[in-house]
């Protein structure tokens, strides 16, 4: 690792974390390493199998450096890489839960974690028990003694509840539950987990880190408590990360810092602009004032990401797809932080058990990418307009 100081600043050590040059001939990025095959100089050296890369599955110069980097941005003490979000979510659930286990989790997350409790961890006789991600404090009567972990992801997915992070911990610690937190929507620069007492954290870095829609990749990093367990599973599960992927990673990673503050700022222009429009029923962003959420998010949070939310006046499908239809610059399709803007329609009244999704109308998840706000304005007005020219 190279030498620097815990005075400074996140987008310093954007720069600068998990990088040697010295140890890369001068170069100044970590280059691809691709391999399997690691050779050791001697009998001694096999046996004791201690040597800083034995096997590439176990990962690469090239690994470590991105693994270095989100652990020292997140706060944590390691960091491991997988080959995607969903994966890393596997990876923290498996470190923790046998049979006869219960885990609570919030009924907002990603829908496929939920699709892995409910089918995969049901098989393996883990009960997983949904809760209403506004709960706070009040998880505390949801723990049980056969509780290993409480799920966390704030904001939740597509409906941007923000959690009571250190009552939800102070409540699961005092019962002896490992508290997992889905970071990806905050990224380690706009909330720091193991500053609020988290255990483990979890990103899809396939979205912010990477940035450019062209790489999946996972990461779950945690405190020195949990380290062993984690590794563990990792190891068992045989996850192995591509060379290119990682490499985009740490590319990505360099340059987070400035997306970000233009996707916070276009997210916001665009969310109060929304707000404005008469076929807008109301904005789910938790930065805005408005929104339930704001008070904890800007207690515990510092800076917003471009996703969120809003729900449409009632209409019918034909003109919403009129609408989506005929955009140009909002692309529809899954994933989101990369460089450019999506739209994507949902209903998550088929996967909630805890909580109830009651709105006026359709509703649309929008990740603002670096495009022109004002370009980004005029696609969506031309989209209005179609949606209320159809009959």
């Amino acid at each position: 690792m190279s030498k620097r100081t815990g005075k400074q600043k996140d987008m310093t050590r954007l720069v600068h974390a998990g990088r040697e040059p010295a140890r890369q001939h001068g170069f100044v990025n970590t280059p691809i390493y691709r391999g399997s095959t690691v050779l050791f100089p001697t009998v001694a050296a096999l046996e004791a199998n201690d040597q800083d890369f034995t096997y590439g599955r176990l990962g690469t110069p090239t690994v470590r450096a991105l693994e270095e980097a989100i652990a020292e941005l997140e706060g944590g003490h390691r960091t491991w890489l997988t080959p995607s979000g969903l994966s890393a979510i596997v990876t923290a659930l498996l470190a923790f839960v046998s049979a006869g286990d219960e885990i609570l989790v919030a009924d907002t997350v990603y829908r496929p974690n939920r699709r892995f409790c409910d089918n995969v961890l049901k098989r393996l006789g883990v009960k997983t028990i949904y809760y209403d991600p506004l709960v706070g404090a009040g998880i505390k009567d949801l723990i049980t003694k056969k509780t290993r972990v409480v799920f966390t992801e704030s904001p939740g997915s597509q409906t941007f509840e923000v959690q009571d992070i250190p009552a939800i911990v102070k409540a699961a610690h005092a019962a002896g539950a490992v508290v997992i937190l889905d970071n990806t929507w905050a990224t380690p620069l706009y909330f720091k987990p193991f500053a609020h007492g988290v255990d483990v954290s979890i990103q899809a870095a396939t979205k912010y880190i990477v940035g450019h829609a062209d790489a999946m990749l996972g990461a779950v990093t945690g405190t020195e408590q949990v380290s062993a367990a984690v590794a563990k599973v990792h190891e068992d599960l045989g996850l192995c990360t591509g060379p290119e992927d990682v490499y985009l990673g740490l590319r990505g990673l360099r340059s987070l810092g400035v997306r970000l503050e233009r996707h916070q700022r276009s997210g916001l222009e665009l969310a109060r602009w929304l707000a404005e429009r008469p076929e807008v029923a109301r904005v789910i962003h938790p930065a805005l004032p408005s929104d339930p959420g704001y008070a904890l998010w800007k207690r515990d949070f510092t800076g917003a990401s471009g996703l969120f939310s809003i729900v449409l006046k009632p209409v019918s499908e034909a003109r919403l797809a009129a609408m989506l239809d005929g955009l140009s610059l909002f692309g529809m399709g899954y994933s989101w932080g990369g460089f450019e803007s999506l739209i994507l329609p949902f209903d998550p009244r088929a996967y909630r058990s805890a909580t109830k999704w009651q709105v006026e109308g359709p509703a649309l998840r929008l990740h603002i990418g670096l495009e022109d706000v004002d370009d980004l304005k005029a696609d969506l007005d031309a989209g209005f307009a179609r949606l209320n020219a159809r009959g």
